[in-house]
């Protein structure tokens, strides 16, 4: 608590710091995040009028692999929260090489944080039809072709997870989207879309988009399934807002915003 009392204290001192500069004109703050965190940054966003009148925030919601490729093409961004670490290290110049691959350097050193963690579940649509009630139903089907999958491209974190499980299984993802057992998002949304709307037998989402959507979960991934979820942010580089970009980043940790991440199935990285 008391370091979450000093992240708000430390966000409301910078913001009066920035006005008593003389800073009073508008700032128009660029985030880019992760499609799973629409809703709760779209609440967050309204409190933050309160904290920061002179700061407009901008959102560009879409899959993790999606924002980081526009970022790399030169896209106007300021603060960037990814639903995996995969796709933040790849524009970390201090990640791993083998990871960032193109030694591209968007990352503000010094700025980067674990958000918050998310959980991956397995989701039903209404009446749930086929009777799936775990991962190991769902497994069963896929290998029977009874069934059919709802998941996230490869280069959407959801997805990596979901590949992960299967993975966990000893499943061949490509042989079962070869026999028409699988079918993709584009993010996480329309995974989710797929599987409210019956279109799927089941899908594999957030427990966040799960909440949002009002799907029923019957099975939670664990972490010897998928490894953990964690969504990492950081300010750009590329930015020419840096100290709203923090000062934004630094309220998100406070305790009025991460209870609205905890209403819906987030929980803050300790």
């Amino acid at each position: 608590m008391k370091n979450k009392v000093s992240a708000a204290m430390m966000a409301a001192v910078m913001v009066l710091g920035m006005t008593a500069c003389g800073s009073s004109e508008a700032a128009e703050l660029t985030v880019f995040a992760a499609a799973s965190m629409t809703e709760t940054l779209t609440e967050i966003a309204e409190m933050y009028k309160t904290v920061a009148p002179n700061v407009s925030l901008v959102f560009n919601f879409d899959s993790s692999g999606t924002l980081k490729e526009q970022i790399e093409q030169g896209a106007a961004c300021d603060l960037f929260i990814s639903a995996g670490q995969k796709q933040m290290n790849q524009l970390d110049i201090t990640a791993d090489p083998e990871v960032n691959t193109d030694g591209l350097d968007f990352v503000e050193q010094g700025t980067r944080i674990n958000l918050l963690e998310n959980k991956v579940v397995l989701v039903v649509p209404e009446d749930n039809p086929k009777n799936i009630n775990s991962f190991d139903d769902m497994i069963a089907g896929l290998k029977d072709g009874s069934i059919l999958l709802a998941m996230g491209n490869s280069d959407v974190p959801v997805g990596q997870y979901t590949q992960k499980i299967l993975a966990y299984y000893e499943l061949n993802e490509e042989e079962l989207a070869k026999a028409g057992s699988i079918t993709y998002g584009t993010n996480v949304k329309e995974v989710t879309t797929q599987v409210s709307e019956g279109a799927v037998d089941c899908g594999v989402i957030y427990c966040t988009d799960a909440f949002s959507a009002g799907l029923t979960v019957v099975d939670n991934a664990t972490k010897e399934m998928c490894g953990q979820v964690i969504y990492p942010a950081a300010v750009l580089n590329v930015s020419t807002h840096k100290d709203e970009a923090q000062a934004f980043l630094d309220y998100l940790k406070t305790d009025e915003p991460m209870a609205v991440f905890e209403k819906v199935g987030f929980a803050a990285v300790e």
